[in-house]
């Protein structure tokens, strides 16, 4: 798997962005900035791990990451990132957490002048500062986002190795019994550990997943009937289980506008 450094950023300004192109599969080691950050991809998802989270960050969806907050990102597919990074001074109406927030068509628009602005022209200070006060109103505004994948802490090295497993294949065309198997515990004590430290079960958790590569295999535009098979699915039956998780069909999913998930209950500002 190839790598890459995160960013070295300056301290003697308010903000900075990032305009960079990843290929698929790069891997970005755990590392954190003393800015807070947008994590962003205009084009391309990423898959982001943050403490005992993982989320999938399709150009709909950006992830909010508070100054020190160690985060990893491996690329699900070619990424054009665009990044921008706050000061966190000028921060502290936002949320002092991460979070995933959807993507409206302002604020794409601004998070991409930003960044291709600000490396493609000399820097208008008066304009930058204008667009960059904002996007962080527009951040204090922004949806939240609901679609996460719980992760093990990695103490016990059996359902984490598990975890990673189901990661790397998801399809349910190997069953829970092959994947015990395959870690040496008993199907018992793994659905104990899962209920445990990730709160939830087995077949949901890697519905989660599967939901996670879907999104992801949609925003490149493979088809369903090519992604349903890859998960073990028959594409009416992929069909429905993505309907009752996410609340719409996934020929309905357009990569090129904000997700509305009928899971998004809280519809909470990322500010607080």
């Amino acid at each position: 798997m190839s790598q890459a450094r995160p960013p070295e950023l300056p301290e003697d300004d308010d903000a900075h962005s990032l305009a960079r192109r990843y290929p698929r599969g790069l891997h970005i080691e755990p590392h954190s900035h003393t800015w807070a950050q947008v994590l962003y991809a205009v084009a391309g998802v990423m898959w982001v791990e943050v403490g005992r989270e993982a989320l999938v960050v399709p150009p709909q969806r950006a992830v909010w990451l508070p100054a020190g907050t160690v985060h990893s990102i491996h690329m699900m597919s070619e990424v054009e990132m665009r990044n921008i990074y706050l000061h966190k001074r000028n921060v502290q109406h936002l949320s002092k957490q991460s979070d995933v927030f959807e993507i409206n068509g302002l604020m794409r628009e601004l998070i991409t002048t930003i960044a291709e602005y600000e490396h493609n022209h000399a820097r208008d200070n008066a304009y930058m500062e204008t667009a960059y006060k904002l996007a962080m109103l527009e951040l204090g505004h922004a949806p939240r986002s609901s679609l996460r994948i719980p992760l093990p802490d990695a103490s016990d090295r059996r359902l984490d190795a598990l975890c990673r497993a189901v990661i790397d294949n998801p399809s349910i065309a190997v069953s829970f019994e092959q994947h015990a198997a395959s870690v040496g515990a008993s199907v018992r004590t793994l659905a104990r550990l899962f209920t445990r430290e990730l709160g939830i079960g087995f077949s949901e958790w890697r519905r989660q997943v599967q939901l996670a590569v879907a999104v992801s295999g949609l925003a490149e535009g493979r088809s369903v009937s090519s992604i349903a098979r890859s998960l073990g699915y028959l594409p009416s039956s992929f069909s429905d289980m993505f309907r009752r998780e996410l609340g719409a069909p996934p020929t309905e999913f357009d990569p090129q506008e904000t997700l509305s998930t009928g899971r998004e209950e809280s519809r909470a500002p990322a500010g607080g």
